[in-house]
């Protein structure tokens, strides 16, 4: 199974961008992988947050396929250790779904028909991060999820 790690806009800041290639070119020694990125959108002076939301929301809708699992990195969604990650994501490349697609909201978080879409829901941490830095964390966590699973050093026990 691919995963796909998808994110709204691309990084701002140099040293996240920088950490970020660091993973995402780390995790294909492991797993199919991909960091898609959705276009900022364009022409959003005077939406509200909802209706940005839902113009955001309509763009990773259609990026996804029927078949894709949708995993949104969500602060009420499930917490895990980094051991409970990697069994949990280890469960879940095991399924048939061709794609397990790990979804990055912007600003505003995600519309409605975004979060009835999803299969899941994940959180990194009961605390609040920007959207920019989750990118970072939840690459970080994913490559450590994968040493777990191999049993290699990079996660100290």
């Amino acid at each position: 199974m691919k995963v796909v790690f998808r994110v709204v806009g691309r990084t701002q800041d140099s040293y996240l961008q920088e950490g970020i290639q660091v993973f995402a070119k780390r995790l294909p020694h492991y797993l199919p992988f991909e960091l898609d990125v959705i276009p900022d959108l364009r022409k959003t002076k005077g939406l509200t947050p909802d209706q940005f939301k839902q113009r955001e929301g309509e763009a990773i809708l259609q990026r996804l396929d029927p078949a894709d699992q949708l995993i949104l990195l969500d602060e009420a969604g499930k917490s895990f250790t980094s051991e409970e990650f990697a069994n949990w994501i280890d469960r879940r490349l095991q399924q048939s779904a061709r794609r397990l697609v790990f979804q990055v909201g912007g600003a505003y978080g995600f519309s409605s028909e975004v979060y009835q879409r999803a299969h899941a829901k994940v959180a990194l941490s009961s605390m609040s991060f920007s959207h920019q830095m989750v990118r970072l964390f939840f690459l970080e966590q994913l490559y450590r999820a994968m040493t777990i699973l191999r049993n290699e050093p990079y996660h100290n026990r």
